[in-house]
Formats: structure tokens, C-alpha cells, sequence
């Protein structure tokens, strides 16, 4: 089987958990010898699939920031996935059940960029010049995978995880803040459920989106001007049900919330 062929079949393999309304097996459960390699160009025939069916890549998402996450899945480096356009929720807003499948929610900083970044040499300092404002975000991850019995390679297949995303507060000039030290508090149904501090993101959310420029020149892919970088989760993903409310505040950034539809 070609490698082309073999990310295909992958790539309908996972395309069957939305088809069929629940997780599928790992891909490295089919495939053990899967490279990371391998995986991205699965998650790349996916989402050529969907530009194809007219959506639009409007920016990308950084997973696998923090050291415990990587720790858990065996790895030394962040992954990252695409952001399209009807991954966006409206801030406050509603998100019908049937929209996902098994979805946690993070709390993150969002960079949206006004330039080009292009690797392989980009610094710290080159995404914050590159940087038109920063936002709060929350990252609603899910998995096509069941249970989230995931490896590396499962979730770079699976477009790092993705599932939607909300940004919120107003955009705030990344001069005007140390994107170290912003604390996060995220709220489940008015209670706490984590904190977090921008430094919990590899040292700084712009160090991973440094990274991500440099990651993505492998593959030939530009961050553009415009863009929105997700930049990775400043605590731990927490489940949702339906019904549920979440709520981040970050210090100087802002709000951002987000309700599940309750089943009916």
C-alpha cells in the first residue's frame, strides 16, 4: 500500500466517527508502526477533503504544550492541527450536542497575526512583532478516537484533537501584557474547575507559536497574516456533558464563555 493510499484509508477510518455519531478504534491500533510523519499527512488529506467541500482554514491550533500531557502521551515536542471556518463559536453562545463527541474544554490565549511568520528560524520575539492582538479562548477539544485512548500518532491524525473553539474579551496589543504571567481561571457551572498561568504553555504561549512556525515549515505550510493561533491549553482539559456552562477570565484579557445544549 502506498504511504498516499494508506493515509486515505486513515483518513475515512476517522471520518466514520462523525459519519456514525461515535469514536472509531486508533489508528494505531490498525497501523502500530505509524510515524508521526504518517500521521500529519493523514490529518493533511482530511482536511483537504474538507477545503474541497468549501470550508476555509482560518488559522491553527497547538496541542500537547504542557509537560504533563506530553509526558502522558510519551512525547518531547507540542503537535498542532488547522482551524476552519465553522470550527468558531460566538462568545456566550450555544453548542448543539450533536455538534460533538466526547468534548473537554481548555482555557487559552489566542494570537491573531498581522504578518506572515514563516519558519525555520522564528524566535519568540519575531511572533510577538508578528502579532497584531491577543484574545482568551476556549478550546473545545474532542476526539474522533474512542475514550480518548489516544498515542501521538492518533491525535496528529486527528487534526491535534480538534473540535471547535471560542474566542472572547476584546483584542488587547501583545505590548500591553507578559503572556508569561496572565492567569487563568476556568469555571464549569459557576464553580472552579482549574487555573492556569500563561507560562504553563512551554515557558510563554508565544514560545508555541514559535514553535509552530518552525514545526509547520517542515511541511511547507506558512502561518498567515490574519490567521488565529490557538496556542495550548494553561491547565487541563475538563470533560463537558450537555447542559453544562463554561467560563474563562485571564487576567487583563478579558471573558470568554460557552454553553452545551441540553438534551432534549
Amino acid at each position: 500500500m502506498s504511504a498516499s493510499q494508506k493515509a486515505v484509508e486513515l483518513a475515512d477510518h476517522l471520518a466514520r466517527a462523525a459519519s456514525e455519531g461515535r469514536g472509531v478504534q486508533p489508528i494505531t491500533a490498525l497501523d502500530p508502526a505509524i510515524t508521526e510523519k504518517e500521521a500529519y499527512d493523514v490529518q493533511l488529506v482530511t482536511i483537504q477533503r474538507k477545503i474541497q467541500e468549501g470550508r476555509r482554514v482560518v488559522g491553527k491550533k497547538i496541542g500537547l504544550t504542557s509537560l504533563a500531557m506530553q509526558k502522558l502521551l510519551g512525547v518531547d515536542q507540542p503537535d498542532y492541527g488547522h482551524l476552519l471556518d465553522d470550527m468558531v463559536v460566538e462568545n456566550g453562545g450555544e453548542i448543539p450536542w450533536h455538534r460533538v463527541l466526547q468534548p473537554r474544554v481548555e482555557g487559552e490565549i489566542a494570537f491573531v497575526l498581522k504578518r506572515d511568520l514563516i519558519g525555520p528560524q522564528v524566535t519568540e520575539l519575531d511572533v510577538l512583532l508578528a502579532t497584531d492582538y491577543v484574545l482568551p479562548a476556549l478550546e473545545i477539544v474532542d476526539s474522533r478516537v474512542a475514550d480518548w485512548k489516544i498515542a501521538l500518532p492518533d491525535t496528529v491524525a486527528d487534526n491535534a484533537s480538534s473540535g471547535l473553539y471560542v474566542l472572547g474579551g476584546k483584542p488587547v496589543p501583545v505590548d500591553r501584557v507578559d503572556l508569561a504571567q496572565i492567569g487563568m481561571v476556568l469555571y464549569k457551572n459557576g464553580e472552579i474547575a482549574n487555573t492556569g498561568v500563561g507560562a504553563a504553555a512551554l515557558g510563554s504561549p508565544a514560545a508555541c507559536v514559535a514553535w509552530l512556525a518552525n514545526k509547520l515549515f517542515e511541511f511547507g505550510i506558512p502561518l498567515k497574516a490574519g490567521e488565529v493561533i490557538l496556542s495550548g491549553a494553561l491547565s487541563a482539559a475538563v470533560n463537558a456533558a450537555p447542559g453544562d456552562h463554561f467560563r474563562a477570565r485571564f487576567a487583563h484579557l478579558g471573558e470568554v464563555s460557552v454553553r452545551f445544549a441540553s438534551l432534549k
